[in-house]
C-alpha cells in the first residue's frame, strides 16, 4: 500500500513540476502558430477572345461528335478526330482557360452523341456524314475570314 501512495506522490509531484497547463481553449501565442500557406498568386487576366471564339468552340464541338461517332462505327480516320482536335488545342489554346473551353466543347459534342447513340446505325451514319460537312463549312469560313 505504502508504495502504491509513493508513485501517486511522484506522479503528482511530476505533474506540477512540469507548470500549470494551459485551459484547453486557450491557444498558445501566436509566434508558436505554425505560419498561414501562403497564397498562390491569382492568374493574370486573360486578354479578350478573339472574335471567333464563338465558332471555334462549335468547331470543337463536331470534332468531338465526329470523334465518338467515327469510333462508334469503327471508321478507319477515328483517331484522327482526336490528333485534329490536339493541334486545335495545341494552335489556339494559348491561356489555361482557352484550352479549357476548347476541351469543354469537345468532350460536350463527344458526350452528346454518346448519351443517344450505342450502337452504330444508319442514322450514326448519317449524323456522322452531317457533321463532317458542318465542320468543313465551319473550317473552311474560318480560314477565309480570319486566315489560317
Amino acid at each position: 500500500m505504502r508504495r502504491g501512495i509513493s508513485v501517486a506522490v511522484l506522479l503528482l509531484a511530476g505533474l506540477t513540476a512540469a507548470g500549470p497547463a494551459l485551459p484547453q481553449s486557450q491557444r498558445p501565442p501566436a509566434a508558436t502558430r505554425p505560419a498561414a500557406p501562403a497564397k498562390e498568386p491569382a492568374p493574370p487576366p486573360e486578354p479578350p477572345p478573339p472574335p471567333y471564339e464563338p465558332q471555334l468552340l462549335k468547331l470543337a464541338e463536331i470534332i468531338g461528335s465526329l470523334s465518338y461517332l467515327r469510333t462508334l462505327c469503327a471508321a478507319r480516320e477515328a483517331q484522327d478526330w482526336r490528333d485534329r482536335m490536339a493541334a486545335l488545342i495545341e494552335a489556339e489554346g494559348r491561356t489555361t482557360q482557352r484550352r479549357e473551353r476548347l476541351t469543354s466543347a469537345y468532350n460536350r459534342g463527344f458526350r452528346a452523341y454518346a448519351a443517344t447513340h450505342r450502337l452504330c446505325t444508319e442514322g450514326s451514319q448519317e449524323a456522322s456524314a452531317r457533321l463532317a460537312g458542318e465542320g468543313e463549312r465551319l473550317a473552311t469560313t474560318l480560314a477565309g475570314r480570319y486566315g489560317g
